[in-house]
């Protein structure tokens, strides 16, 4: 068996491979390309072991050497950053490393670590399109929120009405109306009947609210001057630009998501989770993966989505932690869920009540029901079986009903 420790960069990845004894017998630096790729492979030929028996090391699963070792059957090995940077820190007090050293390093913490890090397993073609639009989604809907703070403050300091004109800022017709009415005094120049005129060409359908949202637009505001008001003219108009392409985009995506989650085997479990909904629905699917084996318990999910906290004895002394090292995308989602899930599900709601009063914030509340969710979900994605209300709500009451005498 051989160890292959890969630093990764940007242009260039630095491989060191070691034996079981752990002398190293290869250092080589590759360039980050189709040739340096095959430079790789040439070195493993040399040494006469099949891809199966060379165990890689690196930090990252997002790279195409990663996926070319993949496709060529070496079993890969993520070793988290934070993890590599103990490990160092036990070897060197000093600090001091170099890409060598941590090749070196990867490949020394797989001989000797391999059964506490977890293996990338390949995913089926289907499974990675899921993943890039939940990737996709969530780039999406970072920019937007961002974007949309800035276009609300701006609209507060010259534009109040147009706050709330609409259900929201980030609708079509809102960010429409902004792109082509920038300045209160444009908006306010505007009869009833072109109001209503723009509202139809963009396929407003709440026609009965059209007067409503007129009234509202003329309606008595604190009066700003006209050159702050034009200082804002192009800003307002292009964050308006600006951001309806990319709220057409994000539209575009969750449809496709939609489509292409409704076509995977694991979808009648996720969609059956009370509140999901499409997107929160394909994205647990995409967090929890496709092999059964990466969580083999409930726990160890619950661990990576950072729902439950970290336990420090040390003698008589006990500590509990907010777990800071998760995948904290995976712990948005989690608490994201277990937030819409009360809308649905009367036992969530209940939950959530229980623990509210002892917690510090509804976010902390709403991790506490995801890491109860996540248990749930858990025992879902290993039997394949649907979620089922009343079964959950029937086994709750006999785990509480009090054991005879």
């Amino acid at each position: 068996m051989l160890y292959f420790g890969i630093d990764w960069s940007r242009n260039k990845h630095q491989l060191c491979i070691r034996n079981d004894a752990g002398a190293t017998i290869s250092q080589m630096t590759f360039a980050h390309s189709l040739a340096g790729f095959h430079q790789l492979e040439a070195e493993r030929c040399k040494l006469g072991v099949p891809p199966s028996e060379c165990l890689v090391a690196i930090e990252t699963a997002h790279n195409l050497v990663v996926d070319f070792m993949l496709e060529r059957a070496y079993p890969v090995y993520i070793i988290p950053p934070q993890a590599t940077a103990g490990y160092r820190n036990r070897q060197r007090l000093s600090g001091a490393h170099d890409d060598q050293s941590d090749a070196a390093l990867l490949a020394g913490i797989l001989r000797t670590d391999r059964a506490s890090h977890r293996r990338v397993q390949p995913t089926s073609a289907l499974f990675q399109q899921l993943q890039g639009l939940v990737r996709l989604i969530e780039t999406l809907r970072r920019s937007i929120q961002r974007q949309a703070s800035q276009l609300h403050a701006a609209l507060l300091r010259t534009y109040p009405p147009a706050v709330d004109l609409f259900s929201d800022l980030t609708t079509y017709i809102a960010l429409e109306f902004l792109a082509a009415y920038p300045t209160l005094a444009e908006a306010q120049r505007l009869s009833l009947e072109q109001f209503s005129d723009f509202c139809h060409q963009h396929g407003y359908k709440r026609r009965t609210l059209i007067a409503r949202r007129y009234t509202h637009l003329l309606a008595p505001a604190p009066p700003v001057s006209p050159a702050v008001s034009q200082a804002y003219r192009v800003p307002i108009q292009t964050l308006a630009q600006v951001l309806l392409p990319q709220v057409q985009a994000r539209a575009a995506a969750l449809s496709q998501l939609s489509q292409l989650f409704a076509q995977h085997a694991d979808a009648p479990v996720f969609s059956s989770l009370p509140g999901a909904g499409p997107l929160l629905a394909a994205a647990l699917l995409v967090k929890f993966g496709e092999q059964r084996e990466r969580f083999p318990s409930a726990a160890e999910a619950q661990a990576l989505a950072g729902t439950c906290p970290v336990t420090k004895r040390s003698g008589q002394k006990k500590l509990i932690q907010f777990r800071w090292g998760c995948d904290k995308e995976f712990r948005r989602i989690a608490q994201q869920f277990a937030q819409a899930s009360r809308q649905q599900s009367g036992w969530a709601t209940a939950y959530w009540h229980d623990v509210r009063p002892a917690c510090g914030s509804d976010s902390h509340a709403y991790r506490i029901l995801a890491n109860r969710w996540l248990a749930i979900i858990w025992k879902l994605w290993q039997t394949g079986k649907p979620y089922d209300e009343a079964y959950h709500v029937q086994q709750r009451a006999l785990r509480r009903r009090p054991k005879s005498a």
